[in-house]
């Protein structure tokens, strides 16, 4: 039994993408000080959803949806 091939909604990764950038532009106009801590909270949320836990316990998040 062949599985069919999963498709990929490319709609959401765009609109997150330009969301992305949109936000970066937004901290890089930002004072020095200001633009580090913007920096560090992007960089805490994009590790959370690439590790896929539920913050910093290290635990999986198992919930549907969970990444």
């Amino acid at each position: 039994m062949q599985q069919e091939p999963r498709s990929v909604d490319t709609t959401s990764d765009e609109e997150a993408t330009a969301g992305l950038a949109g936000r970066l532009r937004t901290i890089e106009a930002l004072p020095l000080d200001q633009r580090a801590v913007a920096f560090g909270a992007v960089h805490d949320e994009l590790r959370v959803a690439l590790q896929g836990t539920g913050g910093d316990t290290g635990e999986a998040d198992d919930s549907p949806g969970g990444r």
